[in-house]
């Protein structure tokens, strides 16, 4: 998938809905339910571009129940309803997790495989401008009538991967998978951008990323 470069100076995250409109970004669907015994498929999407120095997301969810437990960053915002943004920046293996609550609240971590990984500190968490339709305040589970709509936007500088100098990504390849999740729902999920052939839910699979290529 190719993503688009846009020069955006000072740029807000609650702008960015609007710029990606007006820059004739598409979304981009996270529809792979990859195991069966978690059927339930919320429609979601994403769309991504970049700048001189921060990586663009905009999602969009309308699923059937909402939680935002979770207001600090690095809690377990996967166990709310959660996007999930992961990537392989330097190619050496090194692969980061930012994970984003409803309300806006993430979690991001660093390593080469699902265990020890790093969690980046609160000074490179902080960096992460992010807007939430929902607001920024944690609630219970809400479940609707109908399906809830939620959107959030994040504006994640090159300095938010922390294991290395990155400045630019401008012509890179890199790998990388988009998630949609909710494990304490009351209808638990776990949907990918590229499948994942494995027996159980597990995102922390580089093995089946997919490819992103920056313009």
């Amino acid at each position: 998938m190719k993503v688009k470069k846009i020069s955006a100076a000072n740029v807000e995250a609650f702008a960015l809905p609007k710029l990606f409109d007006e820059e004739k970004i598409d979304f981009q669907p996270i529809q792979c339910v990859n195991w069966a015994a978690y059927p339930y498929k919320p429609k979601v999407s994403f769309r991504i571009a970049h700048t001189k120095d921060a990586v663009l997301l905009h999602f969009k969810v309308k699923e059937a129940s909402v939680r935002a437990k979770y207001g600090e960053d690095n809690g377990a915002v996967w166990t709310d309803s959660c996007v999930e943004f992961f990537s392989i920046p330097a190619g050496d293996g090194v692969y980061y997790n930012i994970e984003c609550n409803c309300i806006g609240t993430i979690l991001i971590g660093a390593g080469a495989t699902r265990n020890g990984r790093e969690h980046a500190p609160e000074e490179i968490t902080s960096l992460v401008q992010r807007w939430a339709s929902l607001g920024k305040e944690p609630f219970e589970e809400r479940i609707g009538d109908g399906d809830i709509t939620w959107e959030v936007a994040l504006i994640i500088p090159y300095a938010v991967f922390f294991k290395h100098q990155i400045h630019s990504l401008d012509g890179r390849e890199i790998k990388a998978n988009f998630y949609k999740c909710g494990d304490d729902l009351q209808t638990p999920h776990f949907l990918s951008w590229n499948p994942i052939v494995i027996e159980q839910p597990d995102f922390h699979r580089p093995d089946f990323f997919g490819m992103l290529e920056f313009e």
